[in-house]
C-alpha cells in the first residue's frame, strides 16, 4: 500500500513541476509581447508625429519584436554598415550598380527606430551613418 502512494505522490509531483514550467514560459512569452507592443506604439506614434508613413503595427512587431533586432544588435558592425550602403544603390547589379545619395526620410526613420528600441546606441547609429550623404531625393 504504501509503494502505491508512493508513485502517486511522485506523478504528483512531476506533473505540478510541469506546470510550473509551463506557466513561467507562458509568462515570459506574454510580457515580452506585451513589451513589444508597447515599443510598436510608441514607433508607430513617433514615426507618424514625425509625418513619416507608419507600417502596419503587426509587422513592426515581428519585425522588430521587443528588443530592435538586427537593427539593435550592432549598429556600427561593418557587415551591417556594408549591406546598408549596398541597399542605398541604384539597383542594378553587378558592374551597373552604383552608390546613391540616399533620402534623408530613410536615415532619419531608422534613427527614429533606433531611438526607440534602443536609445543606449543611438550614438553608435549615428557614428555609423552619419557620414554618409544624404538630400532630400524621395518624391510622394
Amino acid at each position: 500500500m504504501r509503494s502505491e502512494h508512493r508513485w502517486i505522490y511522485l506523478g504528483s509531483a512531476l506533473v505540478l513541476v510541469a506546470l510550473l514550467v509551463a506557466g513561467l514560459l507562458t509568462f515570459k512569452q506574454v510580457h515580452d509581447s506585451v513589451q513589444a507592443n508597447a515599443k510598436a506604439n510608441r514607433l508607430a506614434t513617433r514615426l507618424a508625429d514625425a509625418g513619416y508613413p507608419v507600417p502596419d503595427h503587426g509587422t513592426i512587431v515581428r519585425t522588430l519584436g521587443q528588443d530592435g533586432g538586427l537593427l539593435c544588435d550592432d549598429p556600427g558592425n561593418p557587415l551591417v554598415k556594408a549591406q546598408a550602403k549596398i541597399a542605398m544603390s541604384n539597383g542594378a547589379d553587378g558592374p551597373g550598380q552604383r552608390p546613391i545619395i540616399d533620402d534623408t526620410l530613410a536615415i532619419n526613420a531608422a534613427e527614429i527606430a533606433v531611438s526607440v528600441y534602443c536609445p543606449d546606441k543611438i550614438g553608435q547609429f549615428k557614428k555609423a551613418y552619419g557620414d554618409l550623404k544624404y538630400a532630400d531625393t524621395a518624391t510622394e
